[in-house]
């Protein structure tokens, strides 16, 4: 048809990428780095004692407490030695595959702009996410799928909603298209019963004709030239989508691989799936959310954190196991992180609060190396130390495994040449240390 997309055409990447596709397992609300992947002696010892390491920034400074320790225990996985909580037990059998960065840092203790900052770069609302940006710059494989998939979570919307996946002021046919769990993942996609396929047919024939004139009227409009490409690929997806997302003809080994046989595990673990079968078709970009912002454990820290492990845990590492059994790790990142991390102290009884001078992610695949920690934080946890990573400079390392040279990925903007990085600003590097 006549939109088939130059924009979703592939391009050459600017050096020979290590991975062609992205897996984001994102975790709103701010995991606890030291309950989970950053294990520290020392809140055990000064539990319930005054924090002895000077002033803290405190997000709700009027709750604050004393040390709060974590009632979980640690221990060292795969032959790499990497320490993790046992409330990861599953993770923790991917160890010889994960970089495990301990040493992150963001730029807001505050959810929105945290979520803007480690989504689009910055704190400012109204940016390309940078799956938009990857998309910009690479385009896609299949021009049968969205080339940037967001599986939401049937619960409802992540905290800050869709601009989670937006593509901001680049042009719309970047943004992500989220697919719901269920039947009908994408809403009026089946044609309606009773409309013979000629009919159809004819219908999308007269379709193009209508938008051929319209785009000819006003070829400078990119919502409309997005909003016809994406009809004709919905045309398209008539067939592809329903094929991509049944699960049906899965074995029943990897049915147990990724949790679906146990009603904790299922949900997370169908969309776990869904995202592998999405890259193995082209698919570019994939993002799994959670409703709402559920690792915000302001209060029940220990308890809210065991249920969330419990449902996460077993689909994540199956995620990686089933790539890599596929032939599809070393071309697919996967990427588990949260928009920030939790304090040392006790917020009220039992709860963490926000905290921006550290946290934890993985990441596997893609280049990355393999049962490898990188980067330290202080005694308590509180503020990364040592090899620190800002999130610019995740970015710039990711950009930097699918072949794109994160200085050179620009788009006009408000009289500038604009990038995820805005390194001149941000001073982003790659950080060759993460990359085998």
């Amino acid at each position: 048809m006549l939109f088939r997309s130059a924009a979703l055409a592939p391009k050459p990447s600017h050096f020979t990428p290590r991975a062609k596709a992205v897996i984001s397992l994102f975790q709103h609300g701010g995991p606890s780095q030291m309950d989970l992947f950053d294990y520290k002696p020392e809140l055990s010892r000064w539990h319930g004692k005054p924090y002895p390491g000077g002033n803290l920034e405190i997000h709700f400074d009027k709750q604050a407490g004393n040390v709060l320790g974590s009632p979980y225990r640690f221990r060292r996985y795969g032959d790499c030695g990497m320490d993790l909580s046992e409330l990861l037990p599953h993770t923790g059998s991917i160890a010889d595959e994960i970089t495990l960065v301990r040493s992150m840092t963001t730029g807001s203790v505050d959810h929105e702009s945290a979520l803007r900052i480690i989504h689009t770069g910055r704190f400012l609302a109204g940016l390309p996410s940078w799956g938009s940006w990857a998309l910009y710059g690479l385009g896609t494989e299949n021009q049968n799928l969205p080339a940037y998939v967001v599986l939401a979570d049937p619960g409802g919307l992540p905290v800050d909603g869709e601009r989670n996946w937006s593509s901001g002021w680049l042009p719309a046919i970047y943004q992500g298209t989220p697919f719901r769990s269920g039947d009908s993942p994408v809403f009026n996609l089946k044609t309606p019963s009773g409309i013979p396929a000629e009919a159809r047919r004819n219908q999308l024939a007269f379709l193009e004709q209508l938008n051929r004139s319209h785009a000819s009227v006003h070829p400078e409009n990119t919502e409309l030239a997005a909003r016809i490409q994406n009809y004709e690929i919905a045309a398209r997806m008539q067939a592809t989508v329903p094929e991509a997302l049944d699960l049906s003809g899965e074995s029943e080994s990897t049915r147990k691989l990724y949790g679906l046989d146990n009603p904790v595990t299922a949900e997370y673990g169908r969309r776990c799936l869904m995202a592998r079968r999405l890259v193995e078709r082209g698919v570019r970009f994939v993002q799994l959310f959670l409703s709402g912002q559920p690792w915000d454990t302001h209060d029940k820290n220990a308890e809210r954190l065991k249920g969330l492990c419990t449902r996460t845990d077993q689909p994540s590492a199956a995620l990686v196991k089933d790539l890599k059994q596929r032939g599809l790790l070393d071309s697919t990142v996967v990427l588990w992180t949260g928009e920030f991390g939790r304090l040392p102290v006790s917020q009220g009884k039992d709860g963490r609060d926000h905290n921006r001078h550290a946290f934890s992610l993985w990441l596997a695949g893609g280049g990355f190396r393999k049962g490898y920690v990188h980067g330290a934080t202080d005694e308590f946890g509180y503020k990364s130390a040592t090899d620190v990573v800002s999130v610019s400079d995740l970015h710039a390392t990711l950009l930097q495994t699918l072949g794109i040279d994160h200085t050179r990925l620009t788009f006009p903007n408000d009289g500038r040449m604009a990038s995820l990085t805005d390194h001149e600003v941000t001073g982003a590097e790659v950080v060759p240390k993460l990359l085998a």
